[in-house]
């Protein structure tokens, strides 16, 4: 059915979702899509990492997904280790940052060759496509609809934006490593309910802003489109691909009276400035290459 309820142009955007509302979108109600990927490196203080056997290798996959996270591959290169990482929507890059070091730790502390980890890690999202190839797809997403009014696409147009001067390659630094953490949501209306009032759009693209600006997301392209959301962003790494699609569903249900404007499941997927096909070109027991023309991380500072 369609969204109901008056604008909230004036409503203040500090407070976007208020605590006493129950929100209508929660975990156990949502069937999400999603591909999400993390590449995870760490070091250690000195020395050269050794090698991982197999059963060791075995007994760590299996904590890993007891953690909702798949070790696909792993590589080991001077004091360096490099692991890819498939996660569940529930993960933020901050847990990936902790398990994946915890556990090693831990199994490295009870081996015969103790290893003495640095403190920095580095943590990064990986997806099919990259992040300027995800930001040119929402860039085009009016131009290439095939819309029966012209002037329709064109009043629509404006809600449709890349902003060029939101850096989403631009790593987040904290006081123990770096974090690259780029996503691509992508929210569906009700039943394939079509928006056709210009109010709607517009409240769509200012709460967007709105709610990345609360939640400290960098915001580097929306498309507002008549029956569905495409954002790309950079979030917070305490922060899940979950809690975020979650926080744009409940406060833009909230901009519309509370009322279930999106259907009940949203697509997530990480994207960075690689994709998979770098990591594929490699070969298959590594996660990045060095001098072998592939990826690589520098160690944090």
């Amino acid at each position: 059915m369609p969204p109901t309820g008056s604008p909230r142009g004036k409503q203040k955007f500090g407070n976007l979702y208020p605590m006493t509302l129950k929100p209508l979108y929660l975990p156990g109600n949502i069937k999400p899509a999603y591909r999400l990927r993390y590449g995870w490196t760490g070091w250690t203080s000195s020395g050269d990492f050794p090698a991982i056997p197999s059963g060791g290798l075995a007994e760590l996959s299996d904590a890993w997904k007891r953690d909702a996270m798949r070790l696909l591959r792993h590589r080991i290169d001077g004091n360096q280790i490099q692991m890819l990482f498939s996660t569940k929507p529930s993960v933020s890059p901050a847990f990936v940052a902790q398990r994946g070091k915890g556990r090693l730790d831990h199994y490295f502390r009870t081996s015969p060759i103790p290893v003495v980890f640095s403190r920095k890690v580095a943590v990064r999202s990986i997806g099919e496509n990259t992040n300027e190839q995800v930001l040119h797809y929402i860039a085009r997403q009016v131009e290439k609809e095939p819309f029966v009014d012209p002037q329709f696409a064109n009043r629509i147009a404006p809600f449709t934006k890349r902003f060029d001067d939101v850096d989403v390659n631009k790593p987040i630094e904290v006081k123990r490593g770096r974090y690259w953490y780029g996503l691509h949501l992508v929210l569906v209306t009700s039943e394939r309910y079509r928006f056709k009032q210009l109010d709607a759009f517009e409240r769509i693209f200012r709460w967007c802003h709105a709610i990345a600006r609360k939640k400290e997301y960098r915001l580097g392209a929306i498309s507002v489109m008549p029956d569905h959301l495409h954002l790309c962003l950079v979030g917070t790494i305490e922060q899940s691909p979950e809690a975020i699609a979650l926080s744009f569903q409940n406060n833009l249900a909230y901009a519309f009276d509370q009322t279930r404007i999106w259907e009940p499941t949203y697509y997530v997927g990480t994207v960075g400035a690689y994709d998979m096909g770098a990591v594929r070109r490699v070969r298959t027991d590594s996660l990045t290459g060095q001098a072998r023309g592939g990826l690589h991380d520098p160690k944090a500072t």
